[in-house]
């Protein structure tokens, strides 16, 4: 191993700090390190990858360990520093024994001294390794495997390691007798006081250079093998095909002559031709050279986008029709039997299906009128309970209104006893005034004073603000100096390293707006080139557009024949015995609902008349109640009249006067 320890501990401290459980697998993270670390020996990279490898795998025992050291030490350590204490502690519990104590010495005095003097004495404490660490590690694993292999170690190194602690203690107390060195002390000198030089002219700063973009790393993306796998098979796939084509057709045919007829040559001698003129035209127009004005001719407006998208799709076709034609010429079949059959099949399929749509469609209906008679019959059901219940409600409230009317008399006759013995009224009206005019006076005292004092805060209030009008007029009245002088040629005396007066920053920015004038310009004439070649180009697709499009709309005007031809499939449909039967059994359905729907409403207006019937019975009995009620009240009150006065007339007679 190296003997530079402290390089490999920082090392496996860096890949600690980079791994990530969640994105990365051990082994295939330990591959990209061992990848990375070609320029490192042998041994010196066994090492970093056990090491690490050890760390993740009993990362919970040292997790443990740690937790605790942070929580007692954590005030002067940094959190950056956990990784490092956990190559330590694994190097203590787990490989010193290979290790030895030369080697795991050199290691810690390669680190910072301070900090591994107080990790090695947490660990190394008997108190800690028998008590809490050998409990922790115990739920984790087995009791007996932790006494044998790990705490029984730790109990044996630790006179060893203690010896190694002093070494450290003593280092840092040497380190800290250096540094209580005497300091210099500085003497003052005197002020030079001269005249200062001129400034000079500052030194144009250099342009900044831009960083260079550093490349992603192969950690970050890595492409599955199973699409390069694939385009080789694509690759290799297609060069034997066109060597199999390639062979048909050099060797000649054994059955037929392989030489095309004079049809088929000028055929394909036209079709090349006005290739070749579509490639001129391009070339004519690619070339610069002023091309002829077209004019929109289609019938609405498209972007330019849709326009490239179309005409790249009206190419393919054309592409396509011409392989065809090539194809045909060369004596392939045309399927148009089998399509014939395929379309008829279609149709028988279609029909089946639609026949059996609207059966499912009549069926849904039927259970729906179903269900809407079934709705009928329970509400049906419902309003006669309801109706006995009511009447059990209106007798209910016959029994409370007898009963109330009972109560309303005897509550009567108490109030008629109860006045007749409160005969000393008046003198009890006449303490209430009393009483009532004592808390007027004294409200209107309070009232008194209340005002008192909200005129003082007034007057405090407008005092103040006079002050203040006072003191802002006092301001305005002070004269202040409106005009400054000053020289555009110099500099404003801020001593900056681009410091610049006000005529040199006014003439530097007319240089930079003429600049700016000259590089639109030239922008604008390119743009304006451009667009012209773009219109050019959106033209030309506009044109093969509208041919094409002209051409599907008569294929489409064929189509629609054929569909008013073959209307009668829904006529078929609407035939069938068994969508026949549905439909009158769903008639049948609508003419009962409609029938129950009728005998509800006859009967809910039996049931108004009856009900408004009832409520003027009901009125009228209420009337004459009320007339009885009130007579006898008024023969209680005369016959109370005459009790009291006996001479005086009757009050029937008064209201009659």
């Amino acid at each position: 191993m190296s003997p530079n320890y402290g390089v490999l501990v920082r090392e496996a401290t860096l890949l600690l700090d980079k791994f990530n459980a969640d994105k990365y697998c051990v082994e295939d993270y330990t591959e990209e390190a061992c990848k990375a670390m070609e320029n490192l020996e042998p041994s010196d990279k066994n090492f970093i990858l056990d090491t690490v490898s050890g760390c993740i795998e009993h990362k919970k025992l040292m997790d443990i360990v740690l937790d605790v050291f942070f929580d007692q030490k954590g005030k002067c350590l940094l959190k950056a520093d956990r990784n490092q204490f956990a190559v330590i502690c694994y190097l203590a519990v787990f490989v010193l024994d290979d290790l030895g104590l030369q080697c795991f010495s050199k290691i810690v005095k390669s680190l910072d001294i301070k900090k591994m003097h107080s990790f090695l004495s947490f660990v190394f404490n008997v108190t800690n390794i028998s008590t809490w660490m050998k409990g922790e590690w115990s739920h984790i694993y087995d009791a007996d495997y932790v006494e044998k292999n790990w705490i029984a170690p730790l109990l044996r190194w630790r006179p060893e390691i203690e010896v190694l602690i002093n070494q450290l203690a003593a280092k840092m107390s040497q380190a800290g007798q250096i540094k209580k060195a005497p300091t210099k002390i500085t003497e003052p000198q005197e002020f030079s006081l001269t005249k200062p030089k001129h400034r000079p002219l500052p030194v144009p700063e250099p342009i900044p250079l831009q960083e260079k973009c550093h490349a992603v790393p192969t950690s970050t993306y890595r492409p599955p093998k199973e699409k390069e796998a694939l385009e080789k098979v694509k690759q290799r796939n297609r060069q034997r095909a066109e060597q199999v084509l390639f062979e048909a057709n050099t060797q000649q045919f054994k059955c037929a002559n392989p030489e095309k007829s004079e049809v088929t040559k000028s055929v394909i001698s036209q079709i090349k031709q006005s290739h070749d003129s579509q490639l001129k035209c391009d070339l004519v127009h690619s070339s610069g050279t002023p091309a002829t004005h077209k004019t929109n001719s289609l019938p609405i407006r498209l972007n330019t986008t849709a326009i490239l998208r179309e005409g790249a799709l009206y190419n393919r076709h054309v592409e396509e029709e011409l392989n065809r034609i090539e194809r045909l010429v060369e004596g392939a079949r045309e399927p148009s039997a089998f399509l014939q059959w395929q379309r008829e099949m279609r149709e028988q399929d279609l029909q089946a299906e639609l026949a059996q749509v609207e059966q499912r469609r009549l069926q849904g209906r039927i259970s729906y009128e179903d269900a809407a008679l079934a709705r009928a019959r329970i509400m049906e059901r419902n309003q006669k309970t309801a109706l006995l219940k009511k009447e059990e409600t209106a007798k209910l409230m016959q029994r409370y209104a007898r009963k109330r009317l009972q109560e309303e008399k005897d509550i009567k006759d108490l109030v008629k006893q109860v006045a007749d013995g409160h005969k000393n009224s008046k003198a009890a009206k006449v303490k209430l005034q009393e009483l009532k005019q004592r808390i007027a006076k004294e409200v209107s005292v309070q009232n008194r004073e209340l005002l008192q004092q909200a005129l003082e805060e007034a007057q405090e209030e407008l005092s103040r603000r006079l002050q203040i009008i006072r003191e802002i007029r006092a301001f305005e009245s002070v004269p202040h100096l409106r005009h400054t002088f000053m020289d555009e040629t110099e500099t404003a005396g801020h001593r900056l390293l681009g410091e610049m007066s006000l005529a040199e920053l006014r003439e530097r920015l007319a240089v930079l707006k003429d600049a700016e004038g000259k590089e639109q310009e030239d922008r604008r004439e390119r743009i304006l080139l451009e667009k012209q070649n773009k219109e050019q180009l959106l033209l030309e697709h506009l044109d093969t557009i509208a041919l094409h499009r002209t051409a599907l709309g008569q294929a489409a005007e064929r189509r629609l024949e054929e569909k008013k031809a073959g209307q009668g499939l829904q006529q078929a449909v609407a035939k069938n015995d068994k969508v026949l039967a549905l439909q009158r059994r769903l008639e049948e359905r609508r003419q009962e609902r409609q029938r129950l729907k009728q005998n509800e409403k006859t009967r809910a207006k039996t049931a108004e008349r009856a009900a408004q019937h009832a409520l003027r019975s009901w009125n009228h009995k209420k009337l004459a109640q009320e007339e009885k009620h009130w007579g006898a009240l008024e023969q209680s009150l005369e016959r109370h009249i005459k009790q009291q006065a006996p001479d005086s007339v009757s009050h029937r007679k008064i209201l009659k006067a």
